[in-house]
């Protein structure tokens, strides 16, 4: 779910609308297609110069292929601190939400006058809401220190605040160009998304700063070091490692530097749970992560049993708005129900006759294809319009490579000219099979 990124000063075009039209931005008229060619389209899991590097020498597959990915104009300063820490960072996608998952849960903290979690949680959607608004660490921790509610404002939290569920009410996407084998930020178009109403107005309960505050917090990582979002793993990391060196360089939380624990949920249950396992036991408060919504999904029972806080920045899925967490989930990426829309009017302006929808078999990706689904039902595309397919991904970096070769030749005799794939980089082996079973994809015919 990362995407690599360049610098994002030349700005297509700026929506500042909601998506509730038939049109994100820019131009409304359906691109030239020449005859029986095929487009594809993805998402936030695989736009990505990275997904280029999949296919190696079939980079050029990607050639025209376009996608949406929940992605805010970074301010240049933001990127040159990234930078700071990590030089060699290509990328940024989900750095921004990483870094303020990080943040919220340090302010939270200073709020709460204490490390327990329970007491933190409580205090994570009111310090992005109805205060005085700050918006950077050493000017909220100040504020805080002072007294005073606080509203935070920075990189990924704009324009409102988290929902009572603890989410972003809004959101901003960008449309997603390959050009040849890179992607063309000088065609990013970004779009507003969501309802800044749906932002909590409930008070949370003061602090007790005469309480034991049980210093230092320790916050531990779930990021995707290993494993099909692996590619993910640099911006997220970044993001978190430039939120703790500035909650340290403001004076830390409670009086003490924050302490980081890394750790790696391998985008396997498995592998994340003995992650979870041992940061309770090594009495971590709170958990950035995981990667991936279906990560999240599996370890929660146990991080909710231990009584800790699961807080990812790149989590999606939609179902998990609704899941029991008893307040102890939260998320700075916004929920796909957003990205659905965007992804199906980026299809639908270029005027298909047939889609096919293929997913990865996962939280992730069969909640993301239901919603792009029903979209394309809202505009007029029946059952024999829209073709749904899925993939089974490797369980660990060891697996087979996924054979896409049957569901390749359906969406041939399908007849589909608009191929929407959603999954992480082992989804670059449905593109190979497209390409080994004659799927006219407009990357060929352009080269």
């Amino acid at each position: 779910m990362h995407m690599s990124r360049g610098t994002r000063g030349a700005v297509m075009a700026v929506c500042a609308t909601l998506l509730l039209a038939t049109s994100a931005c820019g131009d409304d008229q359906p691109e030239e297609a020449t005859a029986h060619q095929v487009r594809l389209y993805g998402t936030d899991g695989n736009m990505s110069n990275s997904y280029a590097e999949e296919l190696g020498d079939r980079a050029n597959l990607v050639d025209g292929m376009k996608g949406t990915t929940p992605l805010t104009p970074l301010p240049e300063d933001f990127k040159k601190r990234l930078l700071s820490v990590d030089p060699k960072l290509d990328g940024f996608l989900y750095a921004a939400e990483s870094y303020d998952a990080v943040v919220i849960s340090a302010l939270a903290a200073e709020v709460a006058g204490t490390t327990d979690p329970a007491a933190i949680a409580k205090q994570i959607v009111g310090v992005t809401n109805t205060g005085t608004r700050c918006g950077t660490v050493a000017q909220c921790l100040r504020l805080i220190r002072e007294g005073k509610d606080i509203e935070y404002r920075s990189v990924s939290i704009t324009r409102a605040g988290f929902t009572d569920v603890g989410e972003p009410a809004t959101a901003s996407y960008a449309t997603l160009h390959f050009d040849g084998q890179q992607l063309n930020d000088a065609k990013t178009e970004f779009v507003g998304a969501g309802d800044e109403s749906a932002a909590s107005n409930k008070r949370p309960p003061r602090g007790d700063a005469a309480s034991s505050p049980d210093a230092p917090l320790v916050i531990g990582g779930l990021l995707p070091r290993t494993g099909d979002l692996a590619i993910a793993y640099p911006p997220l990391a970044a993001g978190a490692a430039l939120a703790i060196k500035e909650i340290n360089a403001a004076g830390g939380v409670l009086g003490e530097e924050v302490v980081w624990v890394d750790g790696d949920d391998g985008t396997n249950p498995a592998i994340a749970k003995a992650t979870v396992a041992r940061h309770v036991d090594g009495g971590v408060h709170v958990i950035i992560g995981a990667g991936g919504s279906g990560i999240s999904a599996a370890v929660l029972e146990d991080v909710v049993k231990a009584g800790r806080i699961l807080f990812s920045p790149s989590n999606t899925a939609a179902n998990l708005s609704e899941v029991d967490d008893r307040g102890l989930y939260f998320r700075t990426a916004p929920p796909d129900g957003l990205q659905g829309r965007a992804l199906a009017d980026v299809i639908l302006r270029d005027g298909p006759q047939k889609i096919a929808i293929v997913a990865r078999k996962d939280s992730y990706g069969e909640g993301l294809q239901s919603i792009v689904r029903a979209e394309l039902e809202r505009a007029g595309f029946g059952g024999d319009k829209v073709k749904l397919l899925g993939y089974q991904p490797g369980e660990d970096a060891n697996a087979a490579p996924i054979d896409f070769s049957a569901g390749a030749k359906e969406i041939k005799d399908f007849g589909a000219d608009a191929v929407l794939i959603i999954g992480f980089g082992e989804s670059a082996a449905v593109v190979r099979a497209l390409a080994d079973a004659d799927v006219p994809l407009a990357a060929l015919a352009n080269s």
